[in-house]
This record gives C-alpha cells, sequence and structure tokens, in this order.
C-alpha cells in the first residue's frame, strides 16, 4: 500500500519568538487606569490580561511548526497565535510567557488559570466543549490522526498490528481514536502510553513500539527530528479528523471574543489581500471592508473592549494566515508542504472567517 510521504497536507516549521517582560497595557476603550468599559470585559480574564499587561499562553513546547524551542526562542504556528493576541492587546508580540504544558495537564491549568488560553495543537470535540468546560477558537489546522512506522517493518495497514504494540501519548483524542479503530478491525494490539511526548517517541525510536500514533502533522514534524528519518515512513490511513486551534476557558465570552476575533483577523486578512508588509498603508484602501478590518471606520474593536485596530495590530505582527504557514510549513520552510484543506474556501479549503461589521 502506498505510505505517506514528507510531502503531506499537514503542518510544521519553526519561527522565533521570546518571551519578555510585561509592557503596559493598552487604551482599550477605558479610562487612564486601563479599567475596560466596554464589550463586558471588567469581570473577564480580558481585563486580567490587560491589567498584568502580558499574555501566559499554553504551548507544546516540543513540536516543530506548531510550537517548539530553537536557539532558546519558541516557533510555530500556536506561538504565532499566542503573538498575535498579545500583538492585538498590546501592540508588542513579544508580550507572552509561554507554558509548556503536556497533554494530561493542559486542561487544568487552563481551568485554574495558569494560563489565559492554550494554542496547543488541541483537538476540538464535543466532550472537552461541554463536560470538560472548554471554549474552542477558530480551527487553525485541519489535521487527521495517522501512524508512523519503520520502512523495513513490513507494516502496511492498521491489520498488521495484530500481536504488536503502539506508542501512544495519553490524554489524548489519539489514544481513544486508535482504540475505535483497532477495537473496529479486530485487530489484538498492545498500546504502550506515555504523558509526555517526548518519551512516546524515544521509546519508538528505541524499538520498544512497532508503531507511533499522532497527528499526522506531528509526526511529520517529529519524524524529522529522528536520527535516521528517511527509516520511517507513514502509512496511507487516516484515523479520524484532527481540527486543532486555541482554547479559552468556558463562560467567559469577552475573553473568547478576543481569542476567537483575532484568530479570525488572520484568517480575513489574507482573504482581503492584507500583509504585514502592506498593512501599515491599508488606511489608504476605497474598500469600505478594508477601512473597517483595520479600524480606520467603525468601532469594532471598541465595542468588543479591544483596540480599534486590534485586527491591524496582529497582522502587522505575524502576518495572515497564508504568511504564517508559507513560512512555517510552506515554500519557506524546510518542509515545502501544499497547503490542501488549510487554504482558505475560496481557493478550495476549509478557512472561513465570518464578516468583518
Amino acid at each position: 500500500m502506498k505510505r505517506w510521504g514528507l510531502m503531506l497536507a499537514a503542518s510544521i516549521s519553526v519561527l522565533p519568538l521570546v518571551s519578555c517582560g510585561a509592557p503596559g497595557a493598552p487604551d482599550a476603550g477605558g479610562d487612564a487606569t486601563g479599567e475596560v468599559t466596554q464589550g463586558g470585559a471588567a469581570n473577564s480574564r480580558l481585563q486580567t490580561v490587560l491589567d498584568r499587561g502580558q499574555l501566559v499562553c499554553g504551548v507544546d513546547g516540543g513540536i516543530p511548526g506548531f510550537s517548539f524551542v530553537e536557539g532558546g526562542e519558541y516557533a510555530g504556528i500556536d506561538v504565532d497565535t499566542c503573538k498575535a493576541v498579545a500583538a492585538a492587546l498590546f501592540d508588542d508580540p513579544t508580550a507572552v510567557e509561554y507554558r509548556d504544558l503536556d497533554s494530561t495537564e493542559r486542561f487544568e491549568a487552563l481551568k485554574g488559570g495558569e494560563v489565559d488560553m492554550l494554542a496547543r495543537n488541541t483537538t476540538w470535540t464535543i466532550s472537552r466543549d461541554t463536560s470538560v468546560g472548554m471554549e474552542f477558537a477558530p480551527t487553525t489546522f485541519y489535521d487527521g490522526q495517522g501512524m508512523m512506522v519503520r520502512a523495513d517493518a513490513g507494516i502496511t495497514e492498521l491489520a498488521d498490528f495484530e500481536g504488536k504494540s503502539v506508542c501512544v501519548e495519553t490524554g489524548t483524542t489519539t489514544e481513544l481514536n486508535l482504540t475505535d479503530q483497532m477495537r473496529q478491525l479486530g485487530v489484538s494490539f498492545e498500546p504502550q502510553t506515555f504523558q509526555d511526548a517526548d518519551a512516546a517517541y524515544a521509546a519508538y525510536e528505541a524499538g520498544s513500539c512497532e508503531g507511533m500514533t499522532s497527528d499526522k502533522s506531528q509526526l511529520v514534524a517529529r519524524r524529522s527530528t529522528l536520527s535516521n528519518p528517511d527509516e520511517h515512513e507513514l502509512l496511507e490511513v487516516t484515523m479520524s479528523k484532527e481540527p486543532l486551534g486555541p482554547v479559552t476557558i468556558n463562560n467567559d465570552s469577552a475573553w473568547f471574543d478576543t481569542v476567537k476575533w483575532v484568530t479570525y483577523a488572520l484568517i480575513e486578512a489574507e482573504e482581503l489581500g492584507l500583509t504585514s508588509a502592506n498593512i501599515a498603508e491599508a488606511s489608504s484602501s476605497e474598500d469600505p471592508n478594508v477601512l473597517r478590518f483595520i479600524g480606520a471606520e467603525g468601532t469594532l474593536g471598541t465595542d468588543m473592549g479591544l483596540p480599534n485596530d486590534f485586527a491591524a495590530r496582529a497582522v502587522a505582527a505575524v502576518g495572515n494566515y497564508g504568511e504564517i504557514y508559507e513560512r512555517n510549513l510552506g515554500e519557506g520552510s524546510v518542509f515545502k508542504l501544499p497547503r490542501g484543506q488549510n487554504a482558505l474556501w475560496s481557493d478550495g479549503g476549509l478557512l472561513y472567517s465570518p464578516p468583518f461589521r
């Protein structure tokens, strides 16, 4: 059976970013003390973040292309999401403190207020959205679960795992999907679970298990870090739908709206043709959609308790979604991956922003 090579419509890369000290809070539609008076934000995590002057963002920290430390700096799509929110609030994309969280501690860290948001390749599911108490902002990467094996293992499909073992990170949808797939196929296998992804990949590389399963994007990323990447390949199998995106705590609409619409701004900017290179000149546009988007007309930002130019700030700092993708995963990266389903809806993909009006 054909197998997945490096060219997946998936994800990966690296993009620098360092945590820094807290700058002053911006004028967000409030008084000189920074008290937000619009958008219902006074009792929200939004006000807490503004008062602190810094965003605390929960990330994985070990997945190239999503969040990864290289040369002492954080990089990746998830990191860019954190940067975009910080830029929207403070006009400073470095006003972020990153917290590395494993799959079992991420939700409790968010619930307990240890972090303001998650940008940690987290899959949107009904149980997480309801009983776990999370709010999922727009999907920033559409993925699917895959399986990595050694090229000389003679494994071509999931049925070949009869009597064999698979390494998997616990506390993830990956673990549940694997069990479902093997049950449906009637395959008796041995799952080896790990709380930490690093430990799971180390065990796989050491030969403790015949397969390693995770999101395809993560497998491609991690494959590149193995001692001999060419000795490993991905089966041509997709076990699930994995819509990945940022997450906030439930029942805080002002903060959820902030993260949600900053994320949408990155997608909308690409559709409008606004980039980090031309956003500063956008005020001369004759397109009312552009003028509303950048805050030159209307009160879309201040109505939310944000700076009216919040979207323009985000784009100026990290670029539109297409720019983020290309430098992390596309032609500007070592992976040169096609956009696939992560293209705009107008280009045959799944990315779509509601109107900014």
